[in-house]
This record gives C-alpha cells, structure tokens and sequence, in this order.
C-alpha cells in the first residue's frame, strides 16, 4: 500500500512569492485587517498547511472563523448557487471499474443506482433569472449501497482561485455591491473586476466565464467537472488521482449574448422550464460519467500541479474513460422541498474515493457541512428525504434541533458490554478507511511556486477556441469592462491580457477605446508559454451536428398548409426533436384541410429565442397582414441574426424580406420533398457561424 505524498510536485516545489499585484499589505497607520477578536493577520491569502503543498490544518482558526462567519451570512438561502433546478433518475455503470476504484456504485453494469442532480446558477439569487453570464453549479446526489456520495462541482472545470481562504473575498466581490444592493446575478461591475485585476490566478477561469460555457442553451447540454483532483483506491488499496467530468450524450450548446438577454426578458425561467417540460414529455437528458486517470509517476511529469484546481488536463493527454451513465427520468415532486432542501457536501464519500491536498477542496470539505447547519436548521438534515441515505444507517449521535428519529435503548455510546447484540459497531473490515499518507512539513501560510503559472493555460483555452467563440470571449471582456467605471481597474485587466494573448488584447482594447500600450503592465511571476491547443476545449468544434434534444418553432398562419406542417413534424420527430407551434393568436389557426389546431405560443409570447430553428408556413393572405405586426418581424429579424436556420414556404417570403433578412445557405426554401430534406440536414448542421460578421461587432 503505497504512502507516497500525493501527487509529486512538477518541478521543485519552493515558496512563491507574491506579485505586488495580487494584495494590498497595510502600512504604518492604516488600518489592519484582524480577526473578530482583534487579532492582526498576517496573511489572508493562503491557508495554513502542513507543508507548502500539504493538507490545510483544522488548526487554521483564522480560515475557519472566516470560512464560518461567510457560511453563515445568509438565511436560509444558499450564499451561492441559491437559484437551483433538480430532477431524479438514475445511474448505471458501463463495466465494473474495479481496476481503479472499489466504489460499490462503480462495479456492477446491471445495477442503477438512484440519484438526484441540481444545477444552478452561482452569482445570482433565488429569484434571478436562469441566462445570466454565470458559472453553472452541477451537483450529484448517488444514494449507493455503501452510503450517499456527493460530486459536488460546475460546468467549468477550473476555478477563480487557489486557496480556499479566498473563497469569500470572490463571492463577495462578484455579489451585489453591499451599498447599492446591485448588479443582481452579474459580474460586470466594478467590485468583480477589481478583484480579479488583483488575483492573477483567476485568469484561466475568466476565459472560461467569457466564453459561451457560461450561457449555455439549455441544462440538458452542460458539461459537469468535478473540478478538483479525486483519489480513486481499489480494494487493494492502490491509489490514482482522478479527474471526473460528465458529458450529456446530446451534445454542449450555448446561446448568443443577444439571444441570452432577451431569453431573460421573455422568460427568466427559461433553463429550469426546458428541464422540466424535457422530463415530462419523456425527453430525459443523459449524461456519462468520465474519468481521467493520472498515476503517480505521471502526475510528476505534467507541467502544472495536480493540486491547483486552476488548471485542467487536456484530453489529448490524458483521454477521458467513460464510466456510465447518468438518466434523469423524474421531475421533484415538491421543489422546496427537494430542490431547495437537498444538502451536497464534497465529504460525503464512499469506500474507494479520496482527496487530495488541493487548498481549495480543504476548505470546501470544512465549508459545506457547515453551510447545511445553518441553512437547514441543525445536525439532523441527513433526515430530510431527500437527503436521507437509502441504504441503512445508524449510530450514536441523538437528539438536535429538527430531530426525527425516535432512538430506543439506554446506549447511544461505544464501547459497551450492556448494549444489545444489534447496536451498531466500527467495522474495520468494510468500513471506510483513509488512503496513508505520510505528511511532512513545517506549518506555513505560503503557496508552492508550481501553483505560480496563471496565464499558460489561460492562453490554451483561448487559442483552443474557434474563431466565433474567440470573438465572443473578446466581445464579453469589452462589454464587462465597459460597466467599470474605475479607468485603473481596466487598464490592469488589459495588462493581464496582454499576457494571454495578444490579439485579444489588442481587440478588447479597441472595442474600450482605450489605447493598447495605455494597458497597465503586469509581470507574471511565471513568464507564460506557448502549450499545445487542445480542440476538446471548443463546443463549436466538437458540435454533434444532431437535432435530438432541439427545439424547433413553427411559425403558422390562418390556412397554413396542412400537409407541410405535418411532413416538417414528422421529419422533427424522426430526428427526436421537440416542436412548438406558434400563431399570431393564441386561438390557434385553421389549417389549409380546415382543420382546427391549436398552438403551444402567440406570437407576442413565442419569441424566436426559444427555439433553436424555425420555419415560417403562411398563406398570402395572411401575410399582407403579418409584414406589418412588429412582432413578426422582430421574430424573423432575430431568428436570423441568432444565426439559425430558417425554413420558409414560397408565401412568407415578404416577411423575411420585411425583416431585412439576406437570403443565404441557413434560410431553406420549403418546396416540396428536396427543401424540406434540405431544410432539416442544414438545421441539424446547427446555426450560421458565417453569418455572424455581417450582423454584429465586438464591443
């Protein structure tokens, strides 16, 4: 059974040195930063370890009172991911995976084993909208045999910082600023920035935040990381380090920004609907639970340290073995009281998992359990239904506010000769048993100089990305920055981005206005360098070109052909796509048959940004009349300049031209056999990147 320490270090692991650029130190007679008893601290940037990349200390009285006091601002909604959707199903392995873990869960393909996932949003409250610019929460309740396990993670799988001692100081500059009590749910704003300007490890998280991964098309096509780095132990006892990532089956998408801020207007419940409505008309989204295996020896040679969570493996590295998969079949049948009430920790485990040293996943392990004391009501929120393992459980803990359970006998201790033969007792033989470890060092609040390269990876992402995701990433750095008002504060982020990347430097710095040379100039503790680009990273390039799981709006007119509209239907369905029907009135139309239908939306209420194609059936007559409703326009106008497929009849041809649309390889005239074949092959080829120049700037 090996002790080695876990993982080894890249190259020599010494005390970094911080940048000036990252805190501010007081001076004589300013005012010192103290804990709450008045203690000055002498450094709030790290945590204390045992050893520069040892565990963090349960002694770190100053990180838990901090850690505490933030856990406990709130009452009861979460500080973080308060805005949350959920649903039920189930998980089921491929093949046992015993070679690398003994996770019961993990071992038996004909076995399924209940879950229960939340998705959320981070920076907003309970009440703000699903399509902010935001990191999405991916959180995973396995009820298994042995116990619930938790993988507790987003859909980013990095993070803003290093340590978890500055967990709060992130989520307080990126919440509403405390004097106005806005923006809500948004980062662009002056405390945000001001932050990250000073916290260069935050860099490679910002290209991910700027990208389409933070306003994604729907729940069901997110991508979930756990993030931090995991131990997966066999029943031998041998020990790898594992990143875990789920993958929907149907594919990532995202939304444009213009499309996101209008979605929010014409339905802030947009994400938690989609989900929904999907479930119930039997549409259930899948997810497959990934792994990356990293030895021991191979941890040594990678060129960044296993234990910043702000940095990731390529695939192209280390593949991604596919475990199983994930199937949510069931809406919650109270949101209160799954949704709101469901408690994930990341130190609920099972036999077969472990941790690592990574500071950030230290302080989370302390930081959750502490958050459901408070938010739930006392110790006894395992009792809660949704939270309560489905296998048996007992012990010795009693009484507690909310408590349930009416224990019975006079022992509630061990060890005891005058209990009963069915009390429960430690079992060495299968009980959980922590990974050996040997720990050395001398307590210290530094942070290993192979945490020190903040811009490489960050370069990677962006040089990983297509052209249309690199326009979008600059395009949502102008428009943040262009909300701060303090001139420095973005003359400092130029300055970080000089260092990634040199055209996006110079792009954002044109779309600001602001001279590029008038950047501030930073000086990387690690001068950064050129990495493979890794294509795994871009969900343009790595689009599944399917329908299955779209949505398609059909826009119809009082005598709208009925054998078009029936031929288009099919063809969606055989392709296991949803469609909504649309009609200037709510009434629904009389088709060209007479028959009578109803529609899903009006017009005034179907805008186009709900779907992800659309086609337009109307008759002549009609048209006359629709070519001057401006929601018609403004349906077609928009449609097409979210660059989506527009299939046509010969009959709404006025109303595209009304819409000032151009006619290109995405707008499909329906006639007959070929244009609808035609029509559905381009809209499963997805939206018009093409197109996309023509209609808009950055900035």
């Amino acid at each position: 059974m090996s002790s080695k320490k876990s993982p080894p270090a890249p190259p020599a692991a010494k005390l970094l040195k911080q940048p000036a650029e990252t805190h501010q130190t007081a001076v004589e007679g300013e005012a010192h930063l103290t804990t709450n008893q008045g203690l000055p601290i002498s450094d709030n940037q790290n945590s204390l370890k045992a050893g520069i990349r040892g565990p963090v200390l349960l002694e770190d009285f100053i990180l838990r009172e901090k850690i505490t006091h933030f856990d406990h601002e709130r009452i009861p909604e979460r500080i973080v991911h308060a805005r949350g959707s959920g649903a039920h199903g189930y998980f089921q392995p491929y093949e046992s995976a015993a070679d690398i873990t003994e996770a019961g869960f993990l071992q038996d393909p004909k076995k399924k084993t209940e879950v229960f996932a939340r998705f959320s949003t981070v920076a907003g409250g309970a009440g703000s909208v699903d399509l902010p610019r935001d990191v999405r929460g991916f959180a995973v309740k396995f009820y298994t045999e042995q116990g619930n396990f938790d993988l507790v993670g987003n859909n980013i799988p990095v993070f803003f910082i290093q340590d978890a001692m500055k967990f709060p100081d992130v989520i307080h500059a990126v919440k509403m600023e405390p004097d106005r009590g806005f923006p809500q749910a948004a980062s662009a704003h002056a405390t945000f920035w001001d932050f990250i300007t000073l916290t260069p490890e935050s860099m490679h998280m910002i290209m991910w935040a700027m990208s389409d991964r933070a306003i994604p098309r729907s729940l069901r096509m997110i991508e979930g990381f756990g993030v931090h780095t995991f131990r997966f132990i066999t029943a031998e006892g041998v020990s790898r380090f594992v990143k875990l990532h789920w993958r929907p089956t149907i594919g990532s998408a995202a939304v444009v920004w213009d499309e996101a801020v209008k979605i929010s207007g014409a339905d802030p419940d947009f994400h938690r609907r989609d989900l929904w409505e999907a479930i119930e008309r039997g549409d259930f989204p899948e997810w497959e639970l990934g792994v990356q295996v990293i030895e021991e020896s191979q941890a040594a040679e990678l060129d960044f340290d296993l234990l910043d969570p702000t940095k990731l493996i390529p695939e192209e590295i280390i593949p991604i073995r596919k475990l199983g998969k994930m199937v949510l079949n069931r809406n919650p049948d109270n949101h209160f009281a799954e949704t709101e009430q469901v408690a994930f920790c990341p130190s609920h485990i099972v036999p077969g998992i472990g941790f690592s040293d990574d500071p950030l996943l230290q302080g989370r392990l302390f930081s959750y359990l502490d958050t459901q004391l408070t938010r739930l009501g006392g110790p006894n929120f395992h009792q809660i239904p949704v939270n309560a393992p489905r296998c048996p459980f007992s012990n010795n803990q009693r009484d507690g506010l909310r408590q349930m359970h009416v224990h019975k006998g006079r022992v509630a201790y061990e060890p005891s000769e005058i209990s009963p033969p069915s009390a429960p007792r430690e079992c060495p033989m299968h009980g959980f048993r922590t990974h050996p470890e040997a720990e050395t060092g001398e307590k210290i609040r530094k942070r290993s100089e192979t945490f020190a390269d903040h811009y490489s990876q960050a370069r990677m992402f962006f040089r990983s990305m297509t052209p249309p995701e690199q326009n979008h990433i600059a395009s949502a750095l102008a428009f943040e920055l262009a909300k701060v008002e303090i001139v420095p504060i973005r003359e400092k982020m130029l300055g970080h981005l000089a260092n990634i990347d040199a055209a996006l430097h110079q792009t954002v710095a044109d779309a600001l206005g602001m001279p590029a040379e008038g950047g501030a100039k930073i000086t990387p503790a690690v001068a950064p360098r050129d990495l493979a680009t890794s294509p795994s990273l871009s969900l343009i390039g790595k689009d599944p070109q399917i329908l299955k799981g779209r949505k398609a709006g059909i826009l119809l007119t009082e005598g709208a052909d009925a054998a078009l509209l029936s031929a288009l239907q099919a063809a969606f369905k055989k392709e296991k796509a949803a469609v909504e029907l649309i009609a200037p009135k709510i009434g629904g139309v009389t088709l060209s048959d007479g028959t009578p239908l109803a529609v899903h939306h009006a017009l005034s209420g179907g805008p186009s940004v709900f779907f992800d194609t659309v086609a337009i059936l109307a008759t002549d007559e009609a048209m006359n009349d629709l070519v001057r409703e401006a929601a018609a326009v403004n349906w077609v106008r928009d449609a097409f300049g979210h660059l989506k497929v527009i299939g046509y009849s010969v009959e709404a041809a006025p109303l595209l031209e009304a819409a000032g649309v151009e006619i290109d390889a995405g707008t499909i005239l329906l006639d007959g056999p070929k244009g609808q074949r035609a029509y559905i092959a381009t809209a499963k080829a997805g939206r018009r990147w093409e197109r996309e120049p023509t209609l808009r700037s950055i900035g």
